[in-house]
């Protein structure tokens, strides 16, 4: 097989690859022996006739899009590790010769990828992220603490006040008429969380149990149903049941429920000290994004907008993925939130871009600086992953072959670079 590379506008390169006639011949006859037995011939039962006749039948070409099909994948593979460029988007295949006996031949255009000039890249100014725990924070810790420790306790003596949690019976009537979905048993409702028309739940309070109510609503005129949408409404309800939430106290006994101290103070500054460990860390996140943003903005490289596109593809892959484990088809989101595909990859573009500038520059400084990654770089990183993944650090080693060893390799050399940013980065 051999492989030209011409050069293009904006970092894009268009690969002619020939391959050998025998591997075209190879491709063909593998293509025939899979498919003649699907071919109906006069005169021959089916897998049976000749290749010969079945050409003189249908044509010469009547195995050649298969055959492409078959040679184009690892051609394609070999070419772009010969080429001597590094290629970053999906080609655009021209076939321009294929026939029996002679070589295939056919051009891949594709972007490869852009050269970066840094420009200042240390003693980048950068904002001050401030970082401080306030009283506030650690009570709002606590607030959750308490949530969690609730226990739900029945309430009988008395009416439903709000934040209440009530079962209910409910049926809904417009001009008389009950209507459809209006009527529901023993319903789980917490008075004041919205979850009902503005109105209803207000209306409720008062109310006492085993006792039929009358609500009255006036749905709004944005109502998903356009049926009751500005109608109003006669809703017949009865409290089955009322529960509240029981919170315990805040103090030592608390904490020493809830944590390994004896003291609520104990509690309160290792909270403290949690909160402050995070709100470091973001902060060191947002340093760090602000020094990129700037270094970015200083550097030169002209991104072909093939690959923006791939990367877009792959931003939309991983949401499409992220999707499905919650449930959802990509159509169904579009469906649900009136949005189309090409609105959702317009949208990603940007991020696109963006991540890819960030990879290109962080590449360009562990390069200027020379960024090594050690066997103890790589050993930590397994670790780290065996942990995340609550697996033997041997079996993760047996997941990387060679290619996936060196990419992790790529991103430690780039998570240094980043670290080399941060260091030397001014902050004002």
């Amino acid at each position: 097989m051999s492989v030209q590379v011409e050069k293009l506008e904006k970092n894009m390169a268009k690969l002619t690859i020939e391959v050998p006639a025998e591997n075209v011949e190879k491709a063909i006859q593998s293509v025939y022996q899979k498919m003649r037995k699907s071919i109906n011939v006069p005169g021959f039962r089916k897998g049976k006739a000749p290749r010969q006749l079945i050409e003189k039948m249908y044509g010469r070409e009547v195995f050649y899009n298969d055959a492409i099909d078959e040679m184009l994948p690892k051609s394609y593979s070999d070419a772009a590790d010969e080429c001597g460029e590094e290629l970053v988007s999906r080609p655009q295949i021209d076939i321009v010769q294929m026939e029996s006996g002679k070589p295939f031949i056919y051009t891949a255009t594709v972007a490869v990828k852009p050269e970066v000039t840094l420009g200042e890249y240390k003693g980048i100014q950068v904002d001050k992220v401030p970082v401080e725990v306030l009283d506030e924070e650690i009570e709002a810790e606590l607030m959750k603490e308490r949530e969690t420790n609730s226990r739900t306790i029945t309430v009988e003596d008395r009416p439903v006040a709000d934040k209440d949690m009530v079962t209910l019976d409910f049926e809904g009537f417009v001009d008389g008429v009950a209507f459809e979905g209006g009527k529901g048993e023993n319903y789980d409702l917490t008075i004041g969380s919205g979850a009902f028309i503005p109105g209803f739940e207000e209306q409720l309070i008062g109310a006492e149990i085993g006792k039929e109510l009358e609500v009255n609503v006036t749905f709004p005129e944005e109502y998903h149903s356009k049926e009751l949408a500005g109608k109003a409404a006669l809703f017949k309800c009865c409290v089955n049941s009322i529960k509240v939430k029981e919170l315990p106290e805040v103090d030592d006994e608390f904490a020493q429920e809830v944590s390994e101290f004896d003291t609520l103070d104990e509690y309160k500054q290792d909270i403290r000290a949690r909160l402050l460990k995070d709100k470091e860390a973001d902060a060191e996140r947002m340093k760090e994004d602000a020094v990129l943003e700037k270094v970015i903005a200083g550097a030169q490289m002209d991104i072909p907008d093939a690959m923006v596109e791939f990367q877009t593809e792959q931003l939309m892959d991983d949401f499409a993925q992220r999707m499905q484990m919650q449930g959802l088809s990509l159509d169904q989101y579009f469906q649900y939130t009136g949005m189309t595909e090409a609105q959702y990859r317009e949208q990603m573009r940007p991020r696109a871009l963006q991540n890819i500038q960030s990879r290109l520059v962080l590449e360009a400084v562990a390069a200027a600086e020379n960024i090594e990654v050690t066997e103890e770089d790589v050993d930590a990183e397994m670790n780290r992953m065996a942990e995340l993944y609550k697996m033997e650090v041997d079996k993760v080693k047996e997941i990387f072959g060679e290619s996936q060893l060196e990419e992790m390799k790529k991103d430690l050399a780039i998570q240094k670079a980043v670290k080399v940013l941060s260091e030397n980065a001014v902050e004002a």
